[in-house]
C-alpha cells in the first residue's frame, strides 16, 4: 500500500483552515520555555486550539503560553483529476504547546475539555508525574516540517497495486484499468487498460487519474 505513515508522538517526540503555522522560536535548554506535546481526542484538534486560544487571553496568560500550534504540513491530494494543496496533520490526536510551564499552567492546559494528558503526565501509585518537555532534535524536527520550503512536492496518496481507477484525462480518457505500479518521486502510476480486446501497460501522470469504487 502506498500511503503516508502516521506519526505519533513518540516519533518526534487553531489556526484557520488552509493557513499553516510555523515555530519561530530557537529551542533554550536554559530558557524557562519548553515544548510540549499534548494528547487530544482526535478530530477535535482545532476546536482545541480555538479554546486554549480564547481562555489563555481571557485570563492574560500570554506571558506563560508562547504558542499552542496544530503540527500540520503541506501536501496535495489529486482529486477530480486535479492536484489540490491542502494542510494534513502529521501527529493526529495532538497539539504543541509552548509554555513556562507550573502546577498552575499544568493544570489550566489539562482541565480544557478534549485534552486527554500532557505526554509524559501519567500518575504512578498516586504520585503525578511531571510532563516530558520535547528533546532539542525533537523540535528540530517538527520546525523542518512545519517551516518546510522544500520545491518537492507532498502528495496525500492512497492507493494499492491493483486498485482499479479512470483515467480521466489524455489520449486514454475514460479508459478503465488496474494499478501496476506507483512512483511517487515521478508523481506517475502504471496502469493496466484494454486496448482492442488486448491488454496493454500504460504510464500517465497521477493527476490523469481517479480511484474507481
Amino acid at each position: 500500500m502506498v500511503k503516508d505513515k502516521k506519526a505519533t508522538a513518540e516519533d518526534v517526540k487553531g489556526t484557520e483552515p488552509g493557513v499553516s503555522e510555523s515555530i519561530d522560536t530557537d529551542y533554550d535548554e536554559s530558557g524557562k520555555f519548553k515544548w510540549y506535546a499534548v494528547r487530544i481526542i482526535s478530530g477535535h484538534e482545532r476546536k482545541v486550539k480555538a479554546h486554549l486560544d480564547k481562555e489563555i487571553k481571557d485570563e492574560n496568560l500570554q506571558e506563560r503560553i508562547n504558542h499552542v500550534l496544530i503540527p500540520e504540513e503541506k501536501v496535495f491530494e489529486v482529486k477530480g483529476g486535479k492536484k489540490k494543496m491542502k494542510l494534513k496533520n502529521f501527529l493526529p490526536g495532538y497539539i504543541l504547546i509552548e509554555a513556562d510551564l507550573d502546577d498552575k499552567i499544568r493544570d489550566f492546559i489539562s482541565k480544557t475539555p478534549s485534552i486527554i494528558n500532557m505526554v509524559g503526565s501519567k500518575s504512578i501509585k498516586g504520585q503525578r508525574l511531571d510532563p516530558h518537555p520535547l528533546k532539542p532534535n525533537e523540535v528540530r524536527r517538527i520546525k523542518a516540517i512545519l517551516n518546510d520550503e522544500a520545491s518537492e512536492e507532498k502528495l496525500d496518496v492512497y492507493l494499492n497495486v491493483g486498485d482499479p481507477v479512470k483515467v480521466t484525462s489524455g489520449p486514454f480518457n475514460n479508459f478503465s484499468g488496474n494499478i501496476l505500479e506507483v512512483n511517487l518521486e515521478k508523481l506517475k502510476v502504471k496502469v493496466m487498460v484494454s486496448i482492442f480486446g488486448r491488454k496493454t501497460p500504460i504510464e500517465i501522470d497521477l493527476t490523469q487519474i481517479e480511484k474507481e469504487k
